[in-house]
């Protein structure tokens, strides 16, 4: 893992917490994070891509998208907003449900101005700990973070 990147789950039992600096202005890791077209460069792990046929980010909108792997197969994604702070924080609920993949937490994602660069923290809440390690288990859901947090600093250097 690259010493930019840093993946936390010994904090919590429950969660997945990424951190990662970008050398990147707030502004524009904010835009990278809430602007579909710019989703679909870098969200998700290594040889995924990213359709998204909904996007209303406002407390209460829905982000539905698939996220394509390279095995062929397509995962089914539903976000609902929760709260959004521009451009400070976004939280929000994947939920689990027969249209969508069952997987359930809260995540917060924090943009943290340091210096002219950006610490960005994402923080998952799964309900339990054995929640957790069975989205590890059969997702890899900890080394795909380290992964899209990886792709999200590849594409930021095309955007400056």
């Amino acid at each position: 893992m690259s010493a930019r990147n840093s993946l936390d789950l010994e904090q919590d039992p429950r969660s997945i917490i990424g951190t990662r600096v970008f050398d990147a202005p707030r502004e524009l890791v904010w835009t990278a994070w809430t602007d579909p077209k710019h989703l679909a460069q870098w969200w998700g792990p290594n040889g995924f891509s990213t359709t998204t046929s909904a996007f209303d980010m406002r407390p209460g909108g829905v982000w539905r998208f698939v996220m394509h792997g390279p095995d062929g197969r397509d995962y089914q994604n539903r976000i609902t907003f929760d709260e959004i702070v521009r451009p400070e924080r976004i939280v929000y609920r994947h939920s689990g449900g027969e249209d969508v993949e069952p997987v359930q937490f809260t995540q917060t994602v924090t943009f943290e101005d340091v210096g002219g660069k950006t610490r960005l923290t994402w923080r998952g809440v799964f309900p339990s700990a054995a929640e957790r390690e069975r989205v590890i288990k059969e997702y890899g859901a900890d080394k795909g973070l380290v992964q899209t947090l990886s792709r999200l600093g590849e594409y930021l250097a095309t955007m400056e």
